[in-house]
């Protein structure tokens, strides 16, 4: 159901701000007797101008050039005030000069979300959840290129079909596999979710979305295997400073992330008397106690004197 207002649109000068014989033009908005100005950056000679009519007096080309912007400015008024009436929103004079503004949620496009979630995210994200990020950037940016054909698009324009042509779009690109489509999609999901609890977007075209994940059975090392590993001597210190930071994680079970956040100050004395970990994991913050098995304590003693050791 539309609501029913009073709405009115007049040129007017601001005959309080006058110099030199010129004062400035000013459009007054008006929605149930409230009202906003909004100014047409113009300064008009006070004796030319028609009160009666609402415009400049005369045929010279500058009258004619203001007087056609007061069309103009006049259509994109009333052409603002539809938009709003068909959103089936309350309507104020404010609400339609920001959209004539262009400062309404109305005009914030895919850019302004990213470039909002990349500011905020360096506080908040680990370096390589950005990296990600970033790569999903670059595929949605490639799919505005090739399908719309443009560099951005306005968020009030997503909708279902978008997700689902962006989602065509990864399917075809090489060696992408059902997961890391869904990872991609999850990352736009999330950035248009933020838009939509500031009020950008008015409604969430993910709404009637779903992620399908495929499970994967995740393979594990035989002991065998992990004691072929540790065997392994490598001439290269880099690769062989690897390969303990792996035989540490599978005694220790925590994420290269987790491990290489440890310092001295994580190691403890637990209830059994023996050296623990004691830290809390990089994703979650969840705190975590581990005892320390000989061969990662090992791994400690080997690396006590190195220059990147804490």
């Amino acid at each position: 159901m539309k609501n029913a207002n009073t709405f009115s649109i007049l040129f007017w000068l601001k005959l309080a701000k006058t110099k030199n014989g010129k004062a400035p033009l000013y459009a007054r908005i008006s929605v149930n007797g409230k009202r906003a100005e909004l100014s047409l950056k113009r300064n008009v000679v006070i004796s030319q101008w028609d009160t009666k009519r609402n415009r400049l007096k005369g045929l010279t080309t500058s009258s004619k050039v203001l007087n056609n912007h007061l069309k103009e400015v006049h259509h994109k008024l009333f052409e603002a005030y539809g938009e709003l009436q068909n959103s089936n929103t309350l309507i104020s004079s404010q609400k339609i000069k920001a959209r004539f503004l262009k400062q309404d949620g109305s005009h914030y496009a895919i850019t302004d979300i990213i470039e909002y979630h990349n500011e905020h995210m360096k506080e908040t994200l680990r370096w390589g959840t950005q990296k990600n990020y970033y790569t999903t950037y670059k595929y949605i940016f490639k799919f505005l290129k090739q399908k719309h054909k443009t560099s951005n698009i306005f968020l009030s324009e997503l909708n279902y079909k978008f997700i689902i042509d962006f989602e065509r779009h990864l399917r075809h690109q090489n060696n992408m596999s059902n997961n890391t489509i869904m990872k991609h999609i999850e990352r736009l999901r999330k950035m248009v979710s933020l838009a939509f609890k500031m009020e950008w977007i008015d409604k969430d075209p993910f709404v009637k979305f779903e992620a399908k994940y495929e499970k994967k059975e995740r393979s594990f090392l035989t002991q065998d295997e992990l004691l072929r590993i540790e065997n392994k001597e490598f001439d290269i210190h880099r690769l062989q400073l690897i390969k303990d930071l792996f035989v540490f994680s599978c005694y220790t079970g925590l994420s290269y992330g987790d491990v290489m956040n440890l310092t001295n100050n994580n190691l403890c004395i637990g209830i059994d008397g023996k050296q623990w970990i004691s830290s809390y994991r990089q994703k979650t913050d969840i705190p975590i106690k581990i005892p320390l098995l000989n061969k990662a304590a090992a791994i400690i003693s080997k690396y006590k004197g190195h220059p990147k050791s804490i």
